[in-house]
């Protein structure tokens, strides 16, 4: 036991010793141990630091740490096991395929354990491992089985030979880079280590090897067909069908279908004598027919979502709670598909979308990224002697995941390029499972795969193949199309959801997408609240584009998940309050609205004073209906009056709504007959005191005031800041280049007339001829003031403005927040579909949006007034409201949550236009509708002094 041989670590083979890949179950008559737990530990620099005498029997570890399995190592330990990496492509080691630095952090990882005392006499055992990265060589009782590449993958040996009553001592070597490292580039933390579970399983005489149930669904005459093959003959019982047949005998049934709308399951048993697995079916039929993607004869369209295996504290080891929390969130948020990037989930996160109802695409433990950066040369995926580690992978994906009937895609993997390889995949694929359709993204002119699938292609590009004048090949134009990822999640965004919902609705070719992508994977960390790239000293690392999703690494919902469930909602309810009408339109696929209760609210100035309950059909998918509204039930002359209609589920929560506005706001009143006056001090006007010489504001009544003035700045979102390898010129890079986070405020003349104070000025960026004139006109009432901003441009602008609007200061006591507008969340121009028309209330600190790289954030749409600080500001029009506790330089300059700390004073912006958001973290930018062309503006405020309370 002396040996340091490690060649197996750059060997392009998958592996020895395993056995050939199976159905997954975690239920069985058999017995069962979970080897989970704390393992002992001990971590080296290098794959051959150690000869292998630990795997010995009596072997002393007791020196040596201990580690959590599942677990990530070098998330334990305090640092003391090294330290996570973050690249998006970049390899973290030379390209030299296939082999890897001698400095290969490796983690011997020993478990002692006895059997159970009702563990059954005879020998017959299977040591299962779920998932291992990236490399693991296994002893058991000082005996080599074997080793395994494949690290998001079951890996089987048989071990009943070997066991002992007790005393048995399970040794397991773990490489973070080998080969395999090559075709795992996937845009996520590399994390060495066991993260998934460890089980031992008894192999009786006669038990469950592997099956395949087949369960087709004929659509046209309600009729399932269920076909269980099984190497191991035995009997199919699904009670509540009356089924009791022989494995491999095919028995047709009434049945009701599986869908992600209506997951209905059915129990039954696979019993071979010797073991009992019980079986959850589904009946549905998936078929590429009609240029469509259709399940059950029906075209569907994806409103889906990517999804990595991430949580804060444990990486991609994730436990049932957590996996249920993410379908449940799903589901709660009208997503209906998920694919599983860039790679096989945990099982158990399949049997979810089985029972909650989602659609899957699968997608194989495959990616090959960094090698675009030498134009694909030596890629594996066109290498024959890869080919054996594809095909491997491809094998163990679709026979572990083969049951599921919420799986109705298989893809290949993702940005490996293209190859011969994955056309061997395809290939096996289609011969083991024609029941399922291909995917892959980078099969542009899709030679393998059933779908035209492509990432982050713009709006107008995606209404062209919606219309099928892209051009491309034949074949490819026949094909249904879906963004396997488009509208990136990452930070403040994304914007134009909306627009790409319309053209899927709108073209049956497009049938649908998946945001990228589900969650952030910042890690928790007491330095930065998140820690994210480069936080870990990487030497190379890409920042926080790994934190990218619609929900933060907490699993709080960010405002880019709320306005997705408002864009995808199944329920379409438009109001026609001219003629006290709402339309209702189901856009589900299958399912009709009996499950939905609907409810209508009259609201006057933002507040409900009355609502009800609305009659509405269990309209059919597809199906519209007109339906009336009650009449207006009191008299608000004067006053702006909306209806709000929303449907509701079984526990009431909130799945779709629509609102329509019956009565417009009043236009604001005119401040206005009361005349300035100058002392030795101050210029005083109404309630408001001014500097004297500048005739900035310094009082409204009581409320001190830091001056407002014209700001155009605002902290660069991620999507301002665009991706280094765009060519498009990036926003925030653009925007800095023209000096507009550091503009200076010139002022040429204060003016005092009968009727108002004038302030004219100039803001322009140093070291630039463009600028902005200015006109600040205040008048008053006795009560009010009233603030006319004029702006008018100079200058050859080769860039919309961030924003436009401004700002001023208020005292730290100004904490609560009151306004009538848009809300509850942030809303910018394009992201402003899940904001709703109301009376709202917040502090100054819920107002933020906590982004894990801080960003500009925390805007509410459409306001007409305001009250915070003691001061209530009206709107002429309606303004972007915002109140922080740090200026915009400072939150451009904060890197982490924790660099932002509260100063004494609240910054509030009150926003004519704001520059819309886009998705260019990785996708296109805004919308030309969108963006905030320098031009000229004017807008006003009102401001009165009112009660804190």
């Amino acid at each position: 036991m002396s040996t340091r041989h490690v060649d197996y670590v750059d060997d392009v083979l998958p592996g020895t010793g395993a056995l050939p890949p199976r159905a997954w179950y975690a239920d069985s008559s058999a017995t069962s141990l979970s080897l989970n737990g704390s393992w002992r530990f001990r971590l080296s620099a290098t794959a051959d630091a150690e000869d292998d005498s630990f795997a010995a029997e009596g072997f002393d570890a007791a020196g040596w740490s201990e580690v959590r399995v599942p677990g990530h190592w070098v998330l334990q330990g305090d640092g003391a096991f090294g330290s996570p990496i973050y690249t998006n492509h970049l390899y973290p080691f030379p390209v030299d395929p296939p082999y890897v630095p001698t400095e290969n952090p490796t983690g011997d990882h020993l478990r002692a354990f006895d059997l159970p005392a009702d563990w059954p006499a005879d020998s017959s055992a299977t040591l299962r491992f779920d998932g291992v990265e990236s490399c693991a060589r296994v002893w058991l009782n000082g005996t080599d089985i074997g080793e395994f590449k494949g690290s998001r993958l079951p890996h089987e040996f048989a071990v009943g030979h070997l066991l002992k009553p007790a005393g048995n001592v399970l040794a397991v070597r773990v490489h973070q880079w080998s080969s395999g490292s090559y075709l795992e580039d996937q845009d996520q933390w590399w994390l060495p280590g066991i993260f998934r579970d460890v089980t031992l399983l008894h192999r009786p005489a006669d038990c469950v090897l592997d099956f395949f149930a087949h369960a087709s669904y004929d659509h046209t005459t309600g009729l399932g067909t269920l076909r269980v093959d099984s190497d191991v003959d035995g009997r199919i019982t699904v009670p509540e069908l009356g089924v009791d047949v022989a494995t491999g005998e095919p028995v047709t049934v009434p049945v009701e279908p599986w869908t992600a709308e209506t997951p209905r399951l059915y129990d039954g048993e696979l019993d071979t004598g010797g073991e009992r697995v019980p079986l959850r079916i589904g009946f549905r039929t998936v078929e590429l027919s009609d240029g469509l993607i259709k399940v059950n004869g029906v075209p569907v369209l994806f409103k889906g979502v990517n999804r990595h295996e991430w949580h804060p504290e444990h990486g991609r080891t994730l436990d049932l709670a957590t996996m249920r929390r993410d379908v449940e969130l799903m589901k709660r948020h009208n997503i209906n598909a998920v694919r599983t990037s860039h790679y096989p989930p945990h099982p158990a996160f399949l049997d979810l979308c089985d029972e909650y109802g989602l659609w899957v695409i699968d997608e194989c433990d495959l990616e090959t990224h960094g090698f675009v950066e030498q134009e694909w040369r030596d890629n594996p995926v066109d290498d024959d002697r890869w080919t054996p580690a594809l095909l491997d992978r491809a094998a163990r994906m679709v026979e572990r995941d083969k049951n599921h009937p919420s799986v109705v895609m298989w893809s290949l993997g993702n940005e490996a390029g293209m190859g011969r390889g994955l056309t061997a995949m395809a290939e096996w694929i289609r011969g083991r499972d024609p029941e399922r359709l291909v995917h892959y993204e980078g099969d542009i002119n899709c030679r393998d795969t059933d779908v035209y699938s492509r990432m982050y292609a713009p709006h107008a590009e995606v209404e062209q193949i919606g219309k099928r004048l892209d051009g491309g090949t034949e074949r490819r134009r026949g094909l249904p199309f879906i963004l396997c990822e488009y509208a990136h999640a990452m930070g403040n965004g994304p914007g134009g959801l909306s627009e790409y919902q319309q053209l899927f609705e709108a073209h049956e070719r497009l049938q649908g997408a998946f945001v990228w992508e589900w969650i952030d994977h910042g890690i928790k960390d007491e330095r930065y609240g998140y820690a994210y790239g480069g936080d870990f000293g990487e030497e190379l690392h890409d920042g926080n584009f790994v934190c990218d999703g619609l929900l933060f690494p907490d699993r709080t919902p960010t405002p880019g998940l709320i306005e997705f469930k408002k864009v995808i909602e199944p329920v379409r309810i438009e109001i026609n309050s001219a003629a006290g009408t709402v339309s209702v339109t189901n856009r589900h696929d299958f399912r009709d609205l009996s499950h939905l209760t609907f409810a209508w609210a009259y609201q006057v100035d933002g507040e409900t004073v009355e609502a009800g309950s609305l009659s509405v059909p269990p309209l059919a998918a597809g199906a519209s209906a007109e339906v009336k509204l009650p009449a207006p039930p009191v008299d608000a002359r004067g006053a702006e009056t909306r209806w709000t209609v929303r449907a509701l589920d079984a526990d009431d929560r909130e799945v779709a709504w629509g609102q329509g506005e019956l009565t417009s706001r009043p236009a604001p009143r005119p401040a206005t007959g009361v005349r300035p006056v100058r002392d030795e001090r101050l210029i005083t006007l109404g309630p408001a005191s001014f500097d004297l010489r500048t005739g900035e504001l310094r009082t409204v009544g009581r409320v001190p005031v830091t001056a407002p003035r014209l700001d155009v700045w605002r902290a660069p979102t991620d999507n301002d800041a665009g991706a280094s390898w765009q060519d498009d010129i990036r926003l925030g890079e653009l925007w800095r280049k023209l000096g507009l986070h550091r503009m200076r405020h010139r002022l040429d003349d204060v003016e005092l007339t009968d009727d108002a104070l004038t302030v004219r000025g100039r803001v322009a960026p140093a070291g630039r001829e463009i600028g902005l004139r200015t006109v600040h006109r205040w008048t008053s009432d006795g009560t009010t003031l009233r603030l006319t901003v004029s702006v008018a441009p100079e200058g050859d602008w080769t860039a919309p403005l961030p924003r436009l609007g401004v700002r001023f200061g208020l005292p730290e006591g100004a904490s609560r927040v009151r306004w009538f507008g848009g809300g509850p969340g942030e809303a910018y121009p394009d992201t402003r579909q899940a904001s709703s028309i109301g009376l709202w209330h917040d502090d100054v600190d819920g107002l933020q949006t906590p982004y894990v790289f801080p960003q500009e954030n925390g805007a509410r749409a459409d306001v007409r007034w305001a009250e915070i600080g003691g001061l209530r500001i009206e709107g002429d029009p309606e303004f972007w409201f915002t109140a922080r506790r740090w200026t915009s330089e400072q939150l451009d300059a904060a890197t982490h949550r924790t660099d932002l700390v509260a100063g004494d004073t609240v910054w509030v912006n009150l926003d004519h236009a704001q520059q819309g958001i886009g998705s260019q973290s990785c996708g296109p930018g805004p919308l030309p509708r969108y963006r905030l062309t320098p031009r000229a503006a004017e807008f006003a405020f009102t401001f009165t002094e009112v009660g804190e309370g």
